[in-house]
């Protein structure tokens, strides 16, 4: 966690240190990026990344959600390729089932496949998940969860994710910073998404914010409206504690979510992908639990009564959604034609 924050500290650090690192790290992704290159391959329908150039949360899975959502509701027939991070399978390729438990699938292909539906292939060698997509399923479009730096699988268009208010960080590369790739590569892609506001800019790029659209309970899927959930908490015969447990890439924005919501929360960070057991979140039987989406998939076997995940949204400008599209459209017409 020292060395993460040191990425975010604009001042000169310990971290400077590993430079010879950081060079070394540059050379070798280099080096694998024009190999790979070479021998790209191709999908027969149009392949779309969203993935971003920094380690850590920037708000790319609630974006790949709306879009899988906005481009379903547009006719397409779309599959989901995800690398399956933390998967404790050798079955690879798998595709993921809604009925799943977090012992069977990986949180966040899991927390997509149950809110969208759709068909989602996990694999570590994404070139493998997009045939098996494919060859199990009517697909015509591939939305790929992550992957902008896996250079085996070509790709038409690319969507890159960035954290406003934490940018690039102090723009080194890993380990002295949080880039896996130099900020020039942001040139490269086709869409620059700024998720919330904060002081990093970029050129024609395309606003982004995350708004909570209500509460559920994590044991049986309750709705709660954001209202109702307020209301529950101030209610005369509520005495318990607020705890707030995190274990996403950036547990600082739940908890910042959680005090616009005006909800005064004792806050719990743990490492992004946490496998959650019952003791880390057995608190008194009077306080509320409540926690993300990604991490109720983890804990929806062992949820008490008083256990809350907030589901939050991703809107997305109306000017990108229509570019986009159209881009999608000029693709398909180009492969059909090929």
């Amino acid at each position: 966690m020292g060395l993460q924050r040191s990425w975010y500290n604009r001042r000169a650090s310990w971290n400077l240190l590993l430079l010879p690192l950081e060079w070394l790290f540059v050379t070798i992704a280099s080096y694998n990026k024009l190999r790979h290159q070479k021998k790209q391959w191709q999908a027969p329908c149009p392949l779309l990344i969203v993935g971003n150039i920094s380690v850590g949360g920037t708000g790319k899975s609630p974006l790949t959600i709306e879009l899988i959502q906005i481009l379903q509701n547009r006719g397409y027939k779309l599959g989901v390729v995800s690398r399956g991070y933390g998967a404790h399978r050798a079955d690879f390729p798998y595709q993921v089932k809604a009925s799943d438990t977090a012992a069977e699938a990986p949180d966040e292909p899991l927390m997509i496949v149950q809110r969208t539906g759709v068909n989602l292939v996990i694999d570590p060698n994404r070139v493998r998940a997009c045939q098996y997509l494919l060859a199990n399923n009517e697909c015509d479009l591939i939305l790929s969860d992550d992957g902008l730096q896996h250079y085996q699988m070509g790709r038409d268009i690319e969507i890159a994710v960035i954290d406003a208010s934490r940018g690039l960080g102090n723009g080194h590369c890993l380990p002295v910073g949080p880039l896996r790739e130099s900020q020039s590569r942001l040139e490269c892609v086709d869409y620059v998404l700024l998720n919330g506001t904060g002081e990093f800019s970029f050129n024609n790029s395309h606003q982004m914010q995350i708004a909570p659209c209500g509460w559920y309970r994590v044991k049986d899927n309750q709705y709660f409206s954001l209202d109702r959930f307020a209301a529950m908490l101030t209610a005369d015969d509520h005495h318990g504690k607020i705890h707030a447990i995190a274990g996403i890439g950036n547990p600082q924005r739940f908890f910042d979510t959680l005090q616009q919501l005006k909800l005064q929360v004792i806050e719990h960070s743990f490492a992004d992908h946490y496998q959650y057991s019952p003791a880390d979140i057995n608190f008194e039987p009077a306080d509320i639990v409540c926690m993300t989406e990604k991490d109720a998939v983890k804990c929806r076997q062992f949820a008490a009564e008083n256990c809350y995940y907030l589901r939050i949204t991703a809107q997305l400008e109306s000017i990108f959604i229509d570019k986009l599209c159209r881009q999608l459209e000029t693709v398909r017409a180009a492969k059909a034609n090929n």
